[in-house]
Formats: structure tokens, C-alpha cells, sequence
């Protein structure tokens, strides 16, 4: 029988910290440049980033940084490493195996930022980014915010949640799951005798470069996603911004292609988060762990 495991509330900590890490260094630039293309489809990677430079220089890649995305990184990274953790804790003692666990600990870990943190800071984050495409007197983001409240009420503020619950369900589900499943295929490639070995740094560092990468083949929701939280004024918009409305009018409007744009700059995105949040979450939990035990 498998002992039960205290819940180990250092990872809510753990997981704020690695992921306000990762934002404030290459994960924000990463994430204007893919914004600000999913929102404007006809602009190639060069030209949005000649557009962000030109506007507001070098800061300009880190624009939504302070407060938005410190919020949102210090809360979803707490929810996700502290959630996902404990539910691929007890798949795997329930005989799941890794990989499943794996996967199964990231899609929950998933829907439980994008619902408990994330509508707000993620709409707002959208908002700072792409509010200076948009037509007429510039307001700011806080006017923004309130302007919405006051119009569509709580209800407007997190727009496009359940997108952005979708693409963190498929996003974190991918990212552990494709990790944990090429750590496996990484042991099983070794010779009989060193297969009980723990992975290298090395090998775990090319597991969450893999799952990091092949986890944005969920692309289309992420532009259906900016695009619901769009503050870029387009007549062709549709009246009620649902999922299946938004990819209809993308469709029309850019084709498939149009799913994919900025697909490039967030492979980059996805592969750092994915490197900070399960090389870097496995390696602090280990040390904690070590610590434990002395």
C-alpha cells in the first residue's frame, strides 16, 4: 500500500516563483510578438517585430509586464505546479504510469489556472498588447477595464475564458504529457542495465524541449483566443464573440493560415515555459525533496 503523500504547499511558491522568473525574462517579448500577430494576421514575424520596436523600443517587448503578467504568472504558476503535482502524484501511485500522469496532471492543472487566475490578468495582458491598434483616442488600460465593467459587467472582464481553459487543458496536458513521454523514451532507448538510472540534466532538459515544442500544435485556439480578447476594432467582428464564431470569421477572413499566424514566436514561448516549469519545477521539488530526507 502506498503512503498517502502530505500535501506539499511549497510547491504553490515554487511554481509563482520559476514562472514570474520566466515571464520577466524571455517569456514576455516571446508573448507580444505572438499576441500582437494572432491579432493582426497579415503582419509576418519581421514586420510585427519592426512595429513593437518602432512604437516603443526595446521596452515595448515587455509591454503588459508590470502589473498584468506578474499577476497572471504568479498566480497560474502557483495553481498549475501545486495542482498538476498532486494529481500526478496519485495517478501514478493509482497505476496509471508516468506518461499518462503526466498528461492527465497537466490538463487539470490547466483548467485550474485558466479558471481560477487567468480570465482576468489573461484579458487584461491581451488588452495592454493590442489596445494601441486600436482606432480613435487611446485610453488606457485601466479605462479599458472599467469601460467593460460597466458595459458587460464580471462577465466581460473574463472574455474568452473558456478559450483560454481549452488552450491551457491541450497546452499544459501536451507539455507534461509529450515531457514525461519522452523522458520514458529516453529510458527505454538506454542498454537493460542502465535503464533504473535517473535521467541526466541533459536528457531531462531535451524531454521538456520536445514537449515544449510539439505542444503548440494547439495553435488555433490560441488565436481564437486573442482574438475574442482583442481590443484591434474590425468591422467584420461578429456581435458575440464565442469560439465558434471567432473561428468562423478567422476562417473567412485569413483561411487556415490564419490559425497559425504567430505560431513561431510562441514555439519559442512554449518551449522556455516548458523548460522553466518542468525542468525547472522537477529540479527545485527534487532538491526539496533531497532536503527532506536529510
Amino acid at each position: 500500500m502506498v503512503e498517502k503523500k502530505k500535501l506539499d504547499w511549497r510547491n504553490l511558491a515554487v511554481g509563482a516563483g520559476i514562472q514570474v522568473f520566466e515571464v520577466s525574462t524571455l517569456g514576455q517579448p516571446f508573448e507580444v510578438i505572438k499576441t500582437h500577430m494572432a491579432a493582426n494576421r497579415k503582419e509576418s514575424l519581421s514586420s510585427s517585430v519592426r512595429t513593437i520596436y518602432t512604437k516603443n523600443g526595446i521596452s515595448g517587448f515587455w509591454r503588459g509586464l508590470i502589473p498584468w503578467a506578474w499577476i497572471e504568472a504568479s498566480t497560474k504558476g502557483a495553481i498549475l505546479l501545486f495542482t498538476s503535482s498532486e494529481v500526478e502524484y496519485r495517478a501514478v501511485n493509482a497505476g496509471l504510469g508516468k506518461s499518462f500522469s503526466g498528461i492527465l496532471g497537466g490538463m487539470v492543472g490547466g483548467v485550474a489556472q485558466a479558471y481560477t487566475t487567468m480570465g482576468f490578468s489573461t484579458f487584461m495582458k491581451t488588452v495592454e498588447v493590442t489596445r494601441h491598434r486600436a482606432t480613435g483616442p487611446q485610453q488606457s488600460t485601466y479605462a479599458i477595464a472599467y469601460d467593460i465593467l460597466k458595459r458587460e459587467g464580471i462577465k466581460g472582464i473574463n472574455k474568452g475564458v473558456n478559450a483560454v481553459a481549452l488552450r491551457q487543458l491541450t497546452n499544459w496536458g501536451s507539455r507534461l504529457g509529450i515531457a514525461r513521454i519522452t523522458e520514458s523514451t529516453i529510458l527505454e532507448l538506454r542498454p537493460v542495465d542502465q535503464r533504473n538510472k535517473k535521467l541526466t540534466t541533459g536528457e531531462r532538459l531535451i524531454a521538456s524541449i520536445v514537449g515544449g515544442a510539439l505542444a503548440c500544435w494547439n495553435q488555433p485556439i490560441e488565436v481564437i483566443r486573442v482574438e475574442m480578447q482583442s481590443q484591434v476594432k474590425d468591422p467584420n467582428r461578429p456581435a458575440k464573440m464565442t469560439i465558434a464564431s471567432t473561428a468562423k470569421m478567422i476562417y473567412k477572413s485569413n483561411g487556415l493560415r490564419g490559425f497559425y499566424r504567430g505560431v513561431t514566436p510562441r514555439i519559442g514561448l512554449s518551449v522556455y515555459l516548458t523548460v522553466c516549469m518542468v525542468f525547472g519545477g522537477d529540479t527545485v521539488k527534487q532538491y526539496f525533496a533531497n532536503q527532506d530526507k536529510k
